[in-house]
């Protein structure tokens, strides 16, 4: 009596582990609005030390990651207009 209560046991945890990953793999369908709430919810400190940590420990991602947004704001190698074109240093501004 007892092996068949072991089997009724594992074929009823295997079942139940079958119906639980099939119910998870559904993604629950959400609206743009429920997604952006939850993107600004989860901008958190542990999201940002995450970002911090990732850097630290590949610099070089970090710095094409910095190279990639300063090429989408189309600043990229290009030396500003503050007098660097020049090579001279930009004007003092008289305190007063």
């Amino acid at each position: 009596m007892g092996d068949w209560l072991g089997v009724l046991f594992l074929v009823l945890l295997i079942v139940g582990a079958y119906f639980g990953v099939r119910a998870l793999a559904n993604p629950r369908p959400r609206t743009t609005e429920e997604f952006e709430r939850n993107a600004a919810e989860n901008s958190t400190m542990l999201g940002a030390t995450m970002n911090a940590l990732n850097e630290l420990m590949n610099p070089q991602a970090a710095k094409a990651k910095e190279v990639e947004m300063q090429m989408r704001d189309g600043r990229y190698r290009k030396k500003k207009r503050e007098g660097k074109a020049n090579g001279s240093e930009p004007p003092a501004v008289a305190g007063g």
